[in-house]
């Protein structure tokens, strides 16, 4: 009996073994297969879906779905619940108006709105199917915003090639932008490394009150003389959903001042021989920058004694010079002398050119009038001639003479200005201006006379006031009608009737006057 027993046991225990190991080879079989995308990746303010497909072993009586985040803190926190019966967001969370959830018979998926910075974490999606088995899974979104072209600046004041170390000689900037962007310099589109005292990079990376990324760098290089053609720039590379892009700059040329090395002088124009009267330019250039300041030096040459050289250095290093022959001044008009007059206390201006080379001087010998009469109020000098003028105040007979003079010779011009009194010649004006007016006055005056007395009598005689007007007119009438009188005869008529006009004017005067009517009948009669 105890052998059986002894024997029995075990038996058992290889039962209850491979019992055991069917339940979990069934348990085993009865999972969830699902599958989520490590990462989905979403430009900033686009909106982002990440799915959760599932798939059971055996086919579940019940299939709940939640979504979870986890919070920056590290817990996670539930966003969303659905089952057979009911699909909801949770409330009171940061993605309670920014998420939905889609179904379909693949599984779920999850959308989030308006996406931001703050929204690049991990996000988990739990399936479960009661006794048919359960998963989880989870997705971290990654969230991009390209940064602003990069911006860059050369130093303005130069880099100059004696420097012992490398030297500041650009800056770039690139702005706002996630994840940090990166800055890459280049020489003529050549990348530049950091290398042990020839280049280094130095940057300065800003994290926005946005969560943006700002960033600026500095370019240190030792420059050679090489560099002055050189250009520079640089790029900046940043993170977009699956791909790496690039901006470069625009490129910038260093002033490099390194020292003069070599000279080169040369006639620029004119070609061929240079004869006396030419206007020479030479041009001189080093090639130090900046340029160094250039000084022309001449040996004199025998031949050249008699002659001189004018100088003209230009911004461009151009020597500009003439030869020109050495002479005495020369004046106009210095063979004559120059006669004037003007009245006691007027002014008369006068006036004196000269040439010459060396260009002549020019000075004033006032005889007659006061010294403090004058003033010189132009004097104008230009390469080879002078101008002067002087204000003259005359007092009396006045001589001025303009003297000009240079190493080779002196030469005049004289002036004579005779005064005019000045008692004359107001008196005489003033004489001939009044004959002239009292004939005008005496010519007026007569002219209204005349029309005055001619309106009296054409009034006098239209109003009848003349006694012999109408008795005179009706007797010369009454001749001609008749045609009885000789040519005689009419004479003595008119002769008559002018002699009793003259009867009954004077019959008027002495107050013996008669209405007209009468008058008529006693001529009549």
């Amino acid at each position: 009996m105890d052998n059986f027993r002894n024997m029995a046991m075990p038996n058992t225990s290889l039962l209850l073994f491979v019992l055991q190991m069917c339940a979990i080879a069934w348990q085993a079989w009865a999972l969830v297969d699902l599958r989520m995308e490590d990462t989905v990746e979403v430009y900033m303010d686009k909106s982002a879906e990440i799915p959760c497909l599932y798939n059971f072993t055996e086919q579940p009586m019940m299939v709940i779905v939640q979504w979870f985040v986890r919070e920056r803190e590290g817990h996670r926190v539930r966003i969303s619940f659905s089952d057979l019966t009911m699909q909801k967001v949770d409330e009171n969370t940061t993605y309670s108006d920014r998420i939905s959830v889609r179904s379909n018979s693949d599984g779920e998926t999850l959308t989030i709105q308006d996406v931001k910075l703050s929204d690049e974490r991990e996000f988990f999606c739990q399936v479960s199917g009661l006794s048919a088995g359960s998963e989880e899974g989870k997705t971290v979104l990654k969230v991009f915003d390209p940064p602003e072209p990069p911006v860059i600046e050369g130093i303005l004041s130069g880099v100059s090639v004696s420097g012992e170390s490398p030297a500041k000689i650009a800056s770039c900037e690139t702005r706002e932008g996630f994840p940090k962007p990166n800055i890459t310099w280049y020489r003529d589109h050549i990348p530049i490394h950091p290398t042990s005292g020839l280049a280094n990079m130095v940057t300065l990376l800003t994290r926005e009150s946005s969560g943006l990324y700002t960033v600026q760098s500095e370019l240190h290089y030792k420059v050679t003389k090489e560099d002055k053609d050189a250009h520079f720039s640089c790029e900046v590379s940043y993170f977009v959903p699956g791909a790496v892009r690039t901006s470069e700059s625009k490129g910038i040329n260093i002033t490099v001042h390194y020292p003069t090395t070599s000279v080169e002088i040369w006639k620029e124009s004119p070609e061929g021989l240079v004869k006396e009267g030419d206007t020479v330019e030479l041009r001189c250039q080093g090639d130090g920058n900046p340029p160094a300041p250039i000084i022309f030096n001449r040996e004199q040459m025998a031949e050249l004694k008699q002659k001189s050289e004018k100088y003209q250095l230009s911004q461009n290093n151009y020597l500009q010079f003439s030869i020109a022959q050495k002479r005495s001044p020369q004046m106009k008009d210095a063979e004559r002398e120059i006669e004037l007059t003007e009245k006691v206390g007027g002014w008369v201006n006068l006036s004196c050119e000269a040439r010459g080379y060396p260009r002549p001087t020019i000075t004033w010998s006032i005889t007659g009038s006061q010294s403090q009469s004058w003033r010189e109020v132009v004097k104008r000098e230009i390469e080879d001639q002078v101008y002067s003028v002087v204000m003259l105040k005359v007092t009396t007979d006045t001589v001025a003479v303009c003297n000009s003079t240079n190493d080779f010779g002196i030469e005049t011009k004289t002036y004579s200005i005779r005064r005019i009194p000045f008692s004359q010649t107001p008196t005489a004006r003033k004489t001939s201006v009044d004959n002239s007016g009292v004939i005008i006055v005496v010519i007026i005056v007569s002219i209204l006379l005349l029309a005055i007395l001619g309106s009296v009598f054409y009034f006098l005689y239209k109003k009848g006031k003349f006694p012999c007007g109408r008795s005179g007119k009706q007797e010369i009438i009454n001749a001609y009608s008749t045609k009885e009188k000789t040519n005689k005869d009419d004479i003595v008529v008119e002769m008559k009737a002018k002699k009793t006009e003259e009867s009954v004017l004077l019959k008027g005067v002495n107050g013996e006057q008669k209405p007209p009517n009468d008058q008529n009948s006693t001529l009549s009669s």
